[in-house]
């Protein structure tokens, strides 16, 4: 398979990760790639930092604002000309196997998604994953209700899943990864290589996990959406409603303790909207 392979990296005022990110790729054995960075109006433009790198592949493309990961996202899908999309977030590292690793996973399994095992980086210590983050192939949709199951920059896929399934949404601040994952596990089953082929990082400040509240809020606002678009079995559908259900009385019990009555009334505003899908 000599396929090219677009490679979309958003950026955002992380010059060291940053150029960690670009060196992973560059060095990548499989050769034909476009390297997509689109810089999220960072403080410092991109392309003086990546500036080190002389490689015809990288290709730089910019917002005028901070437009959030999604939208950086979708622009450099957009552009990209691939018949595979490889996403990697700008503080997490590729080993240099991984894209030949998962291109011929292609050749041998009729899948166009396909993940692989990572290794987990919290502050310059590696930690280890607890078994509810187990990854696996095959149908994954039931088990990514309760946590996000797929990491972006462990992810290929052929770019039909975007013409099919859509792009991120812009309107998530958070959780717009396992919102994708959702609407493509709905009906595709995934592929899975065992070994490591990504060091994740995180434990930093300006994570956006770190920055919300709750993201569940924004797993449920998710999984209504999915439930919306009539593409389930009445297996999923109904793990999908009970997931839904669960978790707004997590978060209504919540708010009623912390007062939050405005957020009651919100998240009883969904889990009426959610029984109306149930019959209840």
């Amino acid at each position: 398979m000599n396929s090219l392979v677009s490679v979309i990296i958003p950026v955002y005022n992380r010059s060291v990760e940053l150029v960690r990110a670009v060196r992973s790729v560059v060095s990548q054995s499989y050769t034909n790639l476009e390297i997509l960075i689109i810089d999220d109006g960072s403080d410092k433009p991109v392309r003086d930092i990546v500036s080190c790198f002389d490689d015809s592949r990288i290709i730089i493309l910019e917002n005028k604002k901070n437009m959030g990961v999604s939208f950086s996202r979708n622009v450099g899908i957009n552009y990209s000309k691939g018949d595979y999309i490889a996403l990697l977030d700008s503080d997490d590292e590729w080993f240099s196997d991984k894209i030949a690793r998962q291109l011929d996973y292609f050749i041998s399994h009729p899948v166009r998604i396909v993940h692989t095992e990572e290794i987990w980086v919290r502050n310059g210590v590696r930690v280890n994953q607890g078994k509810r983050h187990k990854k696996e192939a095959g149908d994954i949709f039931i088990r990514s209700l309760d946590l996000c199951l797929i990491s972006p920059s462990s992810v290929i896929m052929h770019r039909s899943i975007f013409d099919e399934f859509g792009f991120f949404r812009e309107d998530l601040p958070v959780c717009e990864d396992y919102d994708l994952w959702l609407r493509i596990t709905a009906q595709e089953k995934v592929g899975f290589i065992e070994e490591p082929l990504i060091y994740k990082y995180g434990g930093h400040d300006d994570q956006l996990s770190r920055k919300f509240h709750s993201m569940d809020k924004y797993r449920v606002l998710s999984m209504i959406g999915v439930l919306k678009s009539s593409i389930l079995n009445d297996e999923k559908r109904s793990a999908l409603i009970a997931t839904i259900q669960g978790k707004c009385s997590i978060l209504i019990n919540g708010a009623t303790k912390r007062e939050k009555f405005d957020e009651v009334d919100f998240y009883l505003d969904l889990l009426n909207e959610v029984n109306g899908f149930s019959g209840i």
